[in-house]
Parts: C-alpha cells; sequence; structure tokens
C-alpha cells in the first residue's frame, strides 16, 4: 500500500482538521501495525471503511467532554479515531499486551494527542482505579455481551454508558446475553445505529447503563 493513498471523501468530514493525523493512523496500522501482528495484511485495503471510519462515527453517540475508556484497545479500534473525530473527548486506551501499548503510546507521543495508555485488563483493580469512573467505556469485538458488561461497567460511573460495537448479529448476541447484561448491572439495552448517510455499512453498537444498586433491586 502507498503511504500516500488519498482518503475517503468522508474521513474529512469526520475528522475535519485532523484529517492529516487520521491518514497517518492509516499508514501506522498499514505498515506497523501489521509487521507488529496488530493488523492482519488482510485487512489493509479495508482499513478506512471497516476499521477507522466505523469507530469514528460512535462518536455520534458520545455527549460532549465525556470521558471514555476504550476496553481492549488493540490498535486503538475504537479509541484513537474516536479521539481524533471528536477532540473534546478525553479517551483512556487500556490493553494488557506490551506491543500493542507501544504502538499506542508511540503514536499518541508523536501526534501530541490528549489521550492517555493504560496498560492492562479491564477488570484489574488498578486499571479501575486509574481509568474507572468515566462517562462512556466502548469496546470493539472484545468478548460477548455478558462478559463484556462485567469487564466495562464497573470502569463508568452509575449512569454511565457502555457501547460494545457488534456486527450484523448484534440481536441475536443480546437476546442471547441479556440475562447476564442485567446481573451484571446493566439496564436501558438497545441497539443503535450510527454512521447512517455517511458510510455504506454503518456502524451498530449496544448501548447499556450501568444502573444504580437501587434500580438493580427493583
Amino acid at each position: 500500500m502507498e503511504p500516500s493513498e488519498a482518503a475517503p471523501a468522508v474521513a474529512e468530514r469526520l475528522f475535519g482538521a485532523r484529517t492529516d493525523i487520521a491518514r497517518d493512523y492509516h499508514e501506522a496500522l498499514a505498515t506497523d501495525g501489521v509487521e507488529w501482528g496488530l493488523i492482519g495484511p488482510r485487512e489493509v485495503p479495508r482499513l478506512w471503511d471497516r476499521h477507522i471510519l466505523n469507530c469514528a462515527v460512535v462518536g455520534e453517540l458520545i455527549a460532549d467532554g465525556a470521558t471514555v475508556v476504550d476496553v481492549g484497545s488493540g490498535a486503538g479500534l475504537p479509541g484513537i479515531p474516536l479521539a481524533l473525530a471528536r477532540p473534546d473527548l478525553r479517551v483512556t486506551l487500556v490493553e494488557p499486551l506490551l506491543r500493542r501499548t507501544r504502538f499506542l503510546a508511540q503514536f499518541v507521543e508523536r501526534h501530541g494527542l490528549a489521550v492517555t495508555v493504560v496498560r492492562g485488563r479491564a477488570e484489574q483493580p488498578g486499571v479501575v482505579k486509574e481509568a474507572g469512573g468515566a462517562d462512556v467505556v466502548v469496546s470493539r469485538a472484545v468478548a460477548p455481551l455478558g462478559k463484556l458488561a462485567q469487564w466495562c461497567l464497573p470502569l463508568v460511573h452509575e449512569h454511565g454508558t457502555m457501547l460494545a460495537m457488534k456486527g450484523s448479529s448484534a440481536a441475536e448476541e443480546l437476546g442471547r446475553e441479556e440475562a447476564a447484561l442485567v446481573a451484571a448491572g446493566a439496564g436501558n439495552l438497545e441497539i443503535v445505529v450510527c454512521g447512517a448517510g455517511l458510510l455504506p455499512t454503518p456502524t451498530t453498537v449496544v448501548r447499556a447503563v450501568r444502573l444504580t444498586r437501587k434500580q438493580r433491586r427493583r
């Protein structure tokens, strides 16, 4: 892939003044990301549509100035596209593997992004202490919804939101995992779509809210 590959026109709409950084992120994924085993080589031709842009549009679901934790960030998806598209957000990337956190930290430092990289698993007390109390926790292809809720909900405050990016089988999975979600303290379960009118295939997200203990006893 040539580093100079043009970004899709929608990238300009989503990233604005940070489009050049988004292009650099695309290049980093296509080169170092593949070399370090963070992205499969077959994904390179569809990095924009399938990975970068479909993560950026999740910003439609996040309020201005929110604190956001990306659990199992991997190569920075969805956290880095969200941070680029929404500079008002305060984003923390949580990732347990060293080579991935090195990639993330290098990219964040190179571009001076106000993004924090935390190495560890979401359920570890140290991670909860450092990244917890957020407004929103996001994830992409990390785990089934029930397990995901156990990891993610402790990172947001009561009434905070969990956004789990899922594919076309979201409704089926939600039906299968609903009891586990409720047991983990999730409520207001719904499937929402973002990026409609911008992307050929809009992004499907399962949204849940962390209930208070009083609400869970009802």
